[in-house]
């Protein structure tokens, strides 16, 4: 993580209570980290405390979304578990409640790492006991995911090893470390292939026949099959 003093921009000073390891406003005057995912766009172009919130914040909440949509897979059409619906929108406001009282990073990373942790081990059960030809699908978004994880925690670490490095390096070598920016490119990624498995496992429940194509031979989407006749 880079120290909280660095250049000031269009933005005015930084009130965020995070900063990353990208130079504040080395591409433009207008934003502050350059090469990060879009839907981080606010909180990166400003590192504004609300736009921080505008960034964090969901992320608790797809993740609510996605652990409840991986323990209902094996539902009927149309049910809904109110129970577990009750369950993760009360975890949702208590965790938005103490982190806007707190102000702890450490606290959301926490939080979101407990849901992310409940994913995997849901998803292990699926491709071990009743999927197991899922397990290719399934560990791959986990592995490109944890892959995300790792180069971001390197650039949290080696953060001034890192800039040093990258001021005696080509431009290109600079963009092809920033670690950060690799972070948000590998969960997209992974968090795509995720819902692919969620998907899958889904409508293989429902008696689809869900298939594996790859759009120009790279990119994977699922095709669904009519219902099987009995």
């Amino acid at each position: 993580m880079a120290p909280a003093a660095d250049r000031e921009g269009y933005w005015g000073p930084t009130t965020s209570t995070l900063d990353w390891c990208e130079e504040n406003y080395a591409v433009t005057w207008y934003i502050a980290e350059f090469l990060v995912g879009m839907g981080s766009w606010c909180f990166h172009m400003t590192l504004k405390y609300e736009m921080q919130l505008l960034d964090e914040l969901p992320m608790i909440y797809s993740c609510c979304i996605f652990v409840y949509c991986m323990f209902e897979c094996f539902k009927m059409k149309n049910s809904v578990n109110y129970h577990l619906l009750f369950i993760l929108v009360l975890f949702s406001l208590i965790v938005t409640t103490v982190y806007l009282k707190v102000k702890e990073p450490i606290f959301h990373q926490v939080m979101y790492g407990m849901l992310v942790f409940t994913l995997v081990l849901r998803s292990i059960y699926i491709v071990t006991w009743v999927y197991p030809w899922l397990r290719g699908l399934g560990y791959t978004s986990l592995g490109i995911f944890l892959l995300g994880f790792l180069l971001w925690n390197i650039d949290n670490i080696f953060c001034d090893s890192l800039r040093n490095f990258r001021k005696k390096m080509p431009p290109i070598i600079g963009v092809a470390t920033q670690f950060h920016a690799w972070w948000h490119i590998l969960t997209g990624l992974g968090s795509y292939l995720h819902i692919l498995f969620s998907l899958y496992t889904r409508t293989l429940y429902l008696k689809y026949r869900p298939k594996v194509k790859f759009l120009f031979g790279i990119w994977p989407v699922i095709l669904f099959e009519p219902l099987r006749k009995h």
